[in-house]
């Protein structure tokens, strides 16, 4: 409310409290009361922020040998979707049905046998890329790993998202020789950027419709996106709500996993799995679908059928300046780093298939 000066007169009085002694009786209600108010505190905090393990700090060891072979592998497919396939959309078909030729004739490369899930969008004929590691023990539990091969109009999206099909492509080579107890199922998703994000014509969203229509209890699904940026200047991580600054790193050197508040059990389990594997940082959270970026990717076509699933990313627009711009080339990957992530997730991955 407001008031101008003189406009009461007289004497004002203020008034007196006094504090009542507490009764007996009264304690257990006050005891309830201070429990559910450190809840509404705590229990947020601990399902979306809370996380196992503790992020790698200090200096980063050498590469492996295993990872150095990797990152030149993962250099190379980047190079090859992003170099000389380029921009490849519905409005670069060519490029698309380029991108999709060399994916799986690298799967076929593997030893896998290439499902391709057809569907038109926007006059178009697109395809899904599926391949499938039949578990030993438990098959019908089933743990997808997935990414969009597709690139915005305009970038020929080295990180967005080359970075995430190629470790796709990485995690199946690795994977077509160790067996599993669940069945992991290794996706190649058309059709995520604009105009079919977060539409039916998204690729993750056809595929995941399929596995409701079909059925099939998928019990966790990982989605690559973006995950080949990285900075040591403070100040280079931003984030959709300023509070999370106060909570997570300004320094964006870190791998994130992110699930909506349903997903919270899956983030755990593989963000404690990486921070066991790797020796690289890493971050981790549980949002409200709502936090603008949770949603940002195939992860949430899982979702929308009732599926957990996470999110693997190095959190694009909040991070990365070249993101949905032509200047998103290989160049700007950091392949080391890159390495280090994926030779992490192959132990998440096999930890998450182990489960019986």
């Amino acid at each position: 409310m407001a008031h101008r000066r003189g406009a009461f007169r007289g004497r004002v009085t203020r008034p007196t409290w006094r504090l009542e002694p507490v009764t007996r009786a009264a304690l257990p209600r006050i005891a309830l009361l201070g429990a559910v108010l450190t809840g509404l505190v705590a229990v947020p905090y601990l399902v979306m922020v809370r996380m196992p393990g503790q992020s790698w700090q200090g200096r980063l060891p050498p590469l492996s040998a295993r990872q150095s072979t990797l990152r030149d592998e993962l250099r190379a497919g980047v190079l090859r979707l992003a170099g000389d396939i380029g921009e490849r959309n519905v409005d670069r078909y060519e490029a698309l049905t380029a991108a999709a030729a060399f994916l799986e004739a690298a799967l076929v490369d593997a030893g896998y046998r290439v499902e391709r899930q057809s569907y038109t969008a926007f006059g178009r004929a697109c395809d899904n890329l599926v391949v499938e590691r039949r578990g030993t023990s438990t098959p019908e539990e089933i743990v997808v790993v997935g990414a969009h091969y597709d690139s915005v109009e305009g970038s020929a999206g080295a990180n967005d998202n080359a970075t995430g099909a190629i470790a796709v492509l990485a995690l199946a080579r690795h994977f077509a020789a160790v067996p599993v107890a669940r069945t992991v199922r290794f996706v190649e998703f058309v059709n995520e950027e604009p105009p079919s994000f977060q539409s039916s014509t998204m690729g993750s969203h056809v595929y995941a419709q399929r596995c409701r229509d079909r059925g099939e209890r998928v019990v966790a699904m990982l989605s690559l996106e973006t995950m080949g940026y990285f900075s040591d200047r403070v100040g280079s991580q931003t984030y959709p709500a300023p509070a999370l600054g106060i909570v997570y790193p300004r320094t964006g050197n870190f791998i994130s996993l992110v699930g909506n508040v349903a997903s919270a059990g899956l983030v755990r389990e593989a963000l404690g799995s990486f921070r066991r594997h790797a020796q690289f940082p890493s971050e981790g959270g549980a949002f409200p679908s709502v936090v603008p970026g949770v949603g940002w990717s195939d992860h949430s076509s899982f979702w929308d059928f009732g599926y957990p699933a996470v999110m693997i990313t190095d959190t694009a627009p909040f991070r990365y300046p070249h993101y949905h711009h032509a200047t998103d080339t290989p160049d700007k990957i950091d392949y080391d780093a890159l390495a280090r992530v994926v030779d992490g997730l192959m132990g998440v991955l096999a930890d998450i298939a182990a489960r019986r």
